[in-house]
């Protein structure tokens, strides 16, 4: 992967926001919370106005006019520039076409999971499950409720892509609790950890 100037996902974000007009940061938020893209990517205020700081520092972004009004602090709108632009699309390009190796928690967890004896092991993953069905649910319904409103089904394709993986994963997860159930490997683990402590 290429190094970027700034990395940091939220920076990707406030490109393509500023790609449809320019806005003031407080905006930039408040679009981000409001179109559901909060939910892909990690931000608070603070971290919000430093990718602005450093978006203009890489020349990505400038600031375009400041506003003033009696009822709010001045306020600086920032607009893309043409190197921002270009930025942009050379960083969607490289993230949609090139895969690249993530380090989920779980994989952590699945990585260790020996070490848990198997009915512990398979007790939590079945908890794990009901906690799958229910973000599956909810992504169902604010999809739903979305596209009632009229919602392009481009500006959606994040959550089908993340009920795909929730699925893709309750279907893993139940194959492995069955595995865990198995007598033999029961009788496996036994011979490893517990004749192991005598």
């Amino acid at each position: 992967m290429k190094r970027r100037a700034v990395a940091n996902p939220l920076a990707l974000a406030v490109l393509c926001g500023l790609l449809l007009e320019p806005m003031h940061p407080y905006e930039m938020g408040r679009r981000l919370k409001e179109t559901g893209k909060d939910r892909n990517i990690k931000y608070n205020r603070g971290s919000l106005y430093m990718v602005v700081e450093q978006l203009g520092k890489a020349g990505f972004i400038a600031e375009q006019e400041t506003v003033r009004d009696t009822a709010r602090p001045e306020r600086t709108v920032y607009a893309l520039t043409d190197s921002g632009r270009a930025e942009l699309y050379d960083w969607m390009r490289e993230l949609v076409a090139r895969p690249e190796h993530e380090y989920p928690r779980f994989g952590v967890a699945l990585s260790l999971l020996g070490v848990l004896a198997p009915d512990e092991a398979a007790a939590l993953l079945g908890e794990r499950l009901t906690a799958l069905d229910r973000e599956a649910a909810d992504i169902r319904a604010d999809t739903a409720a979305a596209k009632e409103q009229g919602v392009l089904w481009v500006f959606l394709i994040e959550e089908d892509y993340r009920l795909a993986l929730l699925e893709a994963e309750h279907r893993f997860v139940t194959a492995l609790i069955d595995s865990l159930k198995a007598p033999e490997y029961a009788r496996a683990w036994r011979a490893v950890f517990e004749e192991g402590e005598t």
